[in-house]
Parts: C-alpha cells; structure tokens; sequence
C-alpha cells in the first residue's frame, strides 16, 4: 500500500465521521423551541431525558408573538423540533403559515375538551388569565385604591402608573389589548380607540414584552421598577411568594380578576414541518402533556395545567387568582380582524 493510499483512507474515514457525528448528535437530541420566560425543573426534564433516550435541547427567543415570527420566517429551516408557547391569540398566524405537522399525543383523553383542537395540529398545555397585577404595598402606603375595572384606569389617581406590552409583539399585550376591544366595542361614540387615547394622555408605559415590563418596570418585582400596575396573570402572586424567604400572611402583589378585565389563555405546543427529529418531537409532545410536566408547570411558569389528572400545589391554590367571567375571543375572530386592529392600535397610539 502506498503513502498515497493510506492518506485517501484516512481522509475517507474522516470524511465518514464528519458527515456520521453531526447526524448521530441531531438523532439524539430533540429541540424545544419557545419564548424566554419558560421554565421546567431540573428533575422533571432529567425524567424525560432518561425515560426517552432523548437530550432536550431548549432554545429561548423572546416574547411569545416574537418568538413565532422568527419560527415562520425560519419555516424553511426549521430551529427546532417542537415548538412551545404559540398561544390562542397568535395561533391563527401559525396556522396559516402551516409550520405544524399535526399528531395526537398518547394522554390526549386527559386533556380537558374545552381547549383541544379538532385534528391536533397543535396540542393544548396550559392555561391562564391575563390580568392587570398590583403591588400591594405601594397601594397601602398611598392610601389608593385598587382599580376595579379598565375604566378605572384612566383615572387621574392612576396616572403614570400603568405597564402594559405592546400588543404586536406580546401575547399578555394583545390579550390585553383584545380584553379593551372586548369592552368598549367598535365604532361607538366611545371605543376601544378612545379608551387606549386616555390611557396614553393618563402616561401609560409601553414596553415590548411581558419581562421587560415585569421585571423590568413593575415596582413590587423590580428594585428600579416606578409602575405598581403590570399586565401579568391572574396566577403571578404565587411567583412571589414562593422565593420570599418567609411566607407572607398575604402575597406582596394581587391580581385584579373582575369581571370584564382579565382575558382567557392557552398556550399550546406543536411539531415543527421539516424537524430533523419527528420521533424525539413526538416524545416532547407526550411529555409536554404528561402527569409529571403538567403538575411542574404551576410553579415554574404560573400557569394551570390542561390535563384534569394533573393536581395543584397548595401554594398555587392558596395564592393564584382565578377569574368568574374573563373574556374569550375564538382564534378565527381573532384571525379575522387582529391585524386590522392590530394597525388601528399602532396608528392611535404609538404613531
């Protein structure tokens, strides 16, 4: 054998590897793809891992609306296997832009019926209220009252005290958005329109997404946060009871949960067309759905699960709001005319 010979073999094998390894690592991991708030315990993804044979791979974008423009811009090489966090006020986008490859998962009868999908293009996995939070001792200290409706918040007592999202790049924005049209209507002598125009003139703050604004400006969550009035969730106090070294009497923040001022969630997950992994997305979907993740999702993401075996912890029971009448829209009205209110929305209040 020549010298030549032995470097063409080696430089064949090496050929042979280079092409084998990427492939073997892409079989043997499977790509979560979903907004930057998402959270699961250590132990509960440590069980899929070991149960599945599958490495979960998480890939954080940014807020829920932002995150699925990236998908559908990317739908042609897809960022992961599955996608998580596509919730029922974008969900029309995603389903026009076909990025799902549908699949029923193997728990699909504990699922409560009334947030399944006919077809399982996509797969329900949590819920909650999007509602205004308050901190609690910002309101005591200043002898206010909390608001009790949207009405309230144009109040002068209430000015410059206001952080909501931007409804065109955050699902709690255009939940919240969704529950002002929902209110004050269309085309009346007194609309949704006019009613974001008072808050604007009463000093609300626009920020793009659900952590900036909590995190970043809410007062009771933020040490430089001046805005004790936050778009958040029904179920967001819990959050702050349990990494208070000592649990309160009463939690620090509330939600505001009466009728005509909280919107109605859910968040679902789905297989990515073109996933270099569809069996390990599959798995996902399972576990994503399973008795284990259900029961992690109240305390690491403040929300309610979707399947009716899942049961609550007590300190979510004790704490998490849950509204009596809150405000739904079906995902083909919200198809039909988000992004014309989504245009009339930017022209009236940040143009």
């Amino acid at each position: 054998m020549t010298m030549t010979h032995v470097r063409f073999g080696w430089l064949a094998a090496l050929l042979i590897l280079s092409v084998w390894l990427p492939v073997a690592a892409q079989e043997d991991t499977v790509t979560l793809v979903t907004y930057d708030s998402f959270a699961l315990s250590e132990g509960v993804q440590e069980a899929f891992e070991e149960e599945t044979g599958f490495r979960l791979e998480i890939v954080r974008l940014a807020d829920a609306g932002t995150m699925l423009n990236q998908v559908i811009l990317s739908r042609a090489n897809p960022l992961g296997d599955v996608l998580y966090g596509v919730d029922n006020t974008f969900l029309s986008r995603a389903l026009e832009a076909e990025i799902f490859t549908p699949y029923e998962p193997e728990a699909a009868e504990a699922i409560d019926p009334a947030f399944v999908m006919e077809g399982f293009t996509v797969t329900p996995v949590a819920y909650g209220d999007v509602c205004l939070n308050y901190d609690a001792a910002f309101f005591a200290a200043n002898d206010l009252a909390v608001p009790e409706s949207l009405d309230d918040l144009t109040a002068p007592d209430y000015e410059s005290l206001l952080v909501v999202q931007n409804p065109a790049s955050s699902s709690p924005g255009l939940a919240f958005l969704l529950t002002t049209i929902a209110v004050f209507g269309e085309g009346d002598d007194y609309d949704y329109l006019d009613y974001w125009a008072d808050l604007a003139a009463n000093d609300v703050l626009i920020v793009d997404g659900w952590t900036e604004a909590y995190y970043g400006e809410f007062s009771a969550a933020s040490e430089d946060g001046d805005r004790p009035l936050v778009v958040s969730y029904a179920s967001s106090p819990p959050v702050e009871v349990l990494f208070m070294e000592t649990e309160p009497e009463t939690a620090p923040t509330g939600a505001i949960v009466a009728d005509d001022t909280c919107f109605r969630q859910v968040e679902y997950a789905g297989i990515l067309e073109g996933a270099d992994n569809p069996e390990g997305a599959q798995q996902l979907i399972d576990f994503l759905v399973s008795r284990p993740f259900q029961e992690d999702l109240p305390l690491q993401m403040f929300v309610f699960p979707v399947s009716t075996e899942a049961e609550l912890p007590e300190l979510f029971v004790e704490y998490a709001a849950v509204p009596e009448n809150p405000v739904t829209f079906s995902y083909e009205a919200i198809d039909a005319n988000r992004e014309r209110w989504l245009d009339e929305w930017t022209e009236a209040v940040i143009r």
